[in-house]
């Protein structure tokens, strides 16, 4: 078995990039919690095996808008 690779920094930047990014789109305890794990992911700094999940979350973040204020 192998050590897990570590992120390059890009992947790294966009990772915290999306975590800060999170609260925006989705406020309150959703968006921190995001927030939180996205940090986490990047302050571990490693590929971990079955990450597809982290990184279509990221993507998901990066390319959604946030929801306009006092919207129904």
């Amino acid at each position: 078995m192998s050590a897990p690779a570590p992120m390059e920094h890009h992947e790294k930047m966009r990772m915290r990039a999306a975590a800060f990014r999170a609260t925006r789109v989705y406020p309150g305890p959703v968006g921190e919690l995001i927030s939180r794990e996205l940090l986490s992911w990047e302050d571990f700094g490693y590929r971990l095996g079955g990450n597809r999940l982290v990184m279509d979350l990221v993507d998901h973040v990066l390319t959604s808008e946030p929801e306009a204020r006092g919207a129904a």
